[in-house]
């Protein structure tokens, strides 16, 4: 038998995480018996100690808020992908030591539209424009053709996301929340707001719609989501983004090229 190995997700607060539930579902369904993956409650004054403490059975890493960008000065290198946003959610420690970070978030909300069958789209619209909302850009940046409005309720905020479309190579058009209604009319929608920040547009969802992306999982359905539904309109939630970006860890930490994808599936559906 190999020697066990160890996966484990790091953030504040976590104990909500349902990272160790697909990891180790898929772990148990392809057979990698000596693999286990754990949850830490981790801050950003713990991170270097924790990183300190780690052993060679160690393989991989996930992080959320607020490691992402806090663990960067403890890497050894860092993706184009991850610099592209400057967050980090994935460390893969390598055979020779190096510990290197990557941004799952972006591929893996790019293979849940890809799923979907949207592999391109014209233009799009983004709700909000927190670090999330940065992660969208990103990822349309590989399947938009055109113009991304963002709506949003500042101008700081409006400055930050034009900055993020220069970055990213998006042609950016920020516009202002109260107009977020006109959001709908594009064949895209993101909505990268948290808990309740739709609720009072879901009233306003017209009879046609094109696609909406709804990055929360918990609640479920966010009213937006339950309006886009009830018009008949293809909704992507949370669970489909934190399951297709699980997947590229699972690659990266196992190097098994196997997919797990059915099994964290099932394993998210099948949560208490």
């Amino acid at each position: 038998m190999s020697a066990p190995r160890r996966a484990a997700v790091l953030g504040s607060p976590i104990a909500h995480s349902l990272s160790p539930r697909l990891h180790t579902a898929a772990y148990r369904a392809l057979g990698l018996d000596d693999w286990s993956y754990d949850r830490f409650e981790i801050d950003e004054a713990a991170l270097p100690g924790f990183f300190e403490r780690l052993g060679p059975e160690w393989a991989g890493l996930s992080l959320t808020m607020p490691l992402k960008r806090a663990v960067i000065p403890l890497l050894d290198e860092i993706t184009d992908t991850a610099a592209s946003v400057e967050a980090v959610n994935t460390v893969v420690f390598r055979p020779d030591g190096r510990k290197v970070g990557d941004n799952t978030d972006i591929p893996g909300l790019v293979a849940a539209l890809h799923e979907r069958g949207v592999d391109k789209t014209e233009s799009a619209a983004i709700l909000g424009a927190g670090a999330t909302a940065s992660s969208a850009l990103a990822a349309l940046a590989r399947i938009c053709t055109g113009e991304v409005t963002v709506y949003v309720r500042s101008e700081r905020r409006a400055d930050e996301m034009r900055q993020w479309g220069e970055r990213l190579g998006v042609r950016v058009r920020p516009a202002d929340w109260a107009d977020a209604v006109r959001a709908f009319d594009a064949p895209l929608v993101i909505s990268t707001t948290p808990a309740g920040g739709t609720d009072d547009l879901a009233a306003q969802v017209p009879a046609q719609v094109g696609t909406l992306f709804d990055v929360l999982y918990e609640p479920w359905p966010t009213a937006l989501a339950a309006a886009w539904q009830a018009r008949g309109g293809p909704v992507l939630g949370g669970l489909d983004l934190l399951v297709h970006q699980a997947v590229f860890q699972f690659h990266q930490f196992t190097g098994d090229p196997r997919s797990p994808l059915t099994a964290m599936r099932e394993a998210a559906a099948a949560r208490d």
